[in-house]
């Protein structure tokens, strides 16, 4: 149903665009659609979730970063790519863009989040919190 209605909205601001400016979204077959970002090349889709970690906090930043590497995410705070991270709340998202479908990269993110959330269970226990 929420990529039903993103499917929807990204349709009704292209058929907008095309209409105000009679230029469409620019499309390869190769690369998928193309974007002033390189690193959002392809579907573009970045899956992400806001998650409480305090095992993870306590684990310490590089070693969440690093986990994240190895599922395939990537770990932000919650203001942003360059707005630092404060407190034990992530924002988790899928890393690649590029040579995947839509459904593999909501997949990857939700079984990577459900990864880290079982691991912060351990890791708050560990650092008894």
């Amino acid at each position: 149903a929420v990529f039903e209605r993103l499917a929807r909205g990204i349709k009704a601001v292209q058929e907008s665009v095309k209409a105000e400016s009679g230029k469409d979204f620019m499309l390869s077959e190769k690369y998928g659609y193309i974007h002033s970002c390189p690193t959002n090349l392809g579907t573009g889709m970045r899956a992400s979730v806001h998650i409480d970690l305090p095992g993870w906090t306590a684990e310490g930043s590089q070693s969440l970063k690093d986990r994240c590497e190895e599922l395939k995410l990537q770990p932000r705070g919650t203001r942003g790519e360059s707005g630092g991270q404060t407190g034990i709340t992530y924002d988790i998202s899928n890393k690649h863009r590029l040579g995947y479908s839509e459904v593999e990269l909501v997949q990857c993110m939700i079984d990577g989040v459900n990864t880290l959330y079982a691991e912060d269970v351990k890791l708050q226990k560990k650092h008894s919190l």
